[in-house]
């Protein structure tokens, strides 16, 4: 046997090797049934509002940070522990970094709460677990983190609230400009969405309609990420950390009716907070009143919430201190995904800790 063929008989044994070890792990993986263990970060519950709690992540770090962080990502959809993965936990690259990270969990919303709105989550919910935090930690102030829906959340307290106890914003993937909110706000127009109707019957924001409109917006998303767990069988940690993902992505999380009401009327369709139109229990919410230092971050590849929805809300505040950056990456992967804490978190650390004055 020649040299080249003996070369050629090695490269496919080990190819058939390689193979063998895929489909043998596959069917480990489709036999298994059990649930990845995910959010396993240290935590305590401070503070409740409804449904909603208050968890503190205890700084993890020789040197502690005096000012703590709030976290308040989006209510409904999916569960908070996305940010909590093994291998790709924002909050325990937070806590090693000396923050004690309050995290704000709206709790499991159902049929029962079909009343709660944009009103009580902003003007009563938010402000109630800020001062819990403040109180908690014996700091004046917190900085205070959204993502994504969590963000003009969190920008319209801002605005409700010239006495918050907040120092420093980072507002993360989180749409603003719904003119230029994709093809969110293009399903649902005024005029081909029966918005009144569906939670009218349902009561809810009906999860079959919500998770359809996540899966059209990457119709073979399902496909590719089975295509990287194929290729990437042999190495477990991509295998427990997709396991994890994967467990996270089927578990959805109701929206009260009344909220989804108003979240896809006031934002998507009439694009009041931009317009400076959004009112609440009386209240303008007029984001120019604003002028705590603001860093906003877009994703490149983000369908959920594109850049220029992201980004404009730079130009609406008046902050002087301000600043726009935009990663590569999607929605999901600048908080969970395998290269935010090389290209993200860093980022962020630096940014308040520039500020700690």
């Amino acid at each position: 046997m020649t040299t080249a063929n003996q070369t050629e008989t090695r490269q496919w044994t080990e190819h058939m090797e390689e193979t063998l070890q895929r489909i043998g792990r596959g069917a480990e993986l489709l036999w298994d049934q059990s649930d990845v263990p995910v959010g396993l970060s240290p935590k305590e519950l401070v503070g409740r509002w409804g449904k909603a709690r208050l968890y503190l992540y205890p700084a993890r770090a020789e040197r502690v940070e005096a000012v703590p962080v709030l976290f308040v990502p989006y209510l409904g959809i999916s569960r908070t522990y996305v940010f909590d993965l093994p291998g790709a936990s924002f909050v325990e690259f937070f806590t090693r970094q000396g923050f004690n990270l309050y995290m704000v969990d709206w709790g499991d919303l159902g049929p029962e709460d079909a009343g709660f709105g944009m009103e009580e989550a902003i003007l009563d919910t938010i402000p109630a677990l800020a001062r819990r935090a403040v109180r908690h930690s014996g700091a004046a102030r917190v900085d205070l983190l959204g993502y994504c829906m969590g963000a003009p959340m969190s920008m319209s307290y801002m605005a409700t609230h010239p006495d918050a106890p907040v120092r420093n914003l980072v507002m993360m993937v989180g749409p603003v400009e719904f003119s230029q909110a994709g093809f969110f706000a293009k399903w649902t127009a005024k005029e081909s969405f029966p918005l009144d109707k569906l939670v009218d019957t349902y009561g809810t924001g009906p999860l079959e309609y919500v998770r359809l409109g996540f899966k059209l917006l990457s119709p073979t998303g399902d496909i590719a990420a089975y295509a990287g767990l194929w290729r990437n069988l042999t190495n477990e940690n991509y295998v427990q950390n997709w396991r994890a993902m994967n467990r996270w992505s089927n578990e959805w999380v109701g929206f009260p009716g009344e909220f989804f009401r108003q979240w896809i009327r006031w934002f998507y369709q009439e694009n009041r907070l931009a317009t400076g139109k959004l009112e609440l229990r009386g209240r303008r919410v007029d984001l120019a009143t604003v002028t705590n230092p603001l860093l906003v971050v877009g994703a490149r590849k983000d369908t959920i919430a594109p850049p220029a929805a992201v980004r404009a809300l730079v130009d609406l505040v008046s902050s002087t201190d301000k600043e726009y950056v935009e990663l590569p990456g999607g929605h999901i992967s600048v908080i969970a995904g395998r290269q935010a804490n090389q290209q993200l978190w860093p980022k962020l650390v630096a940014w308040l800790r520039e500020r700690e004055g």
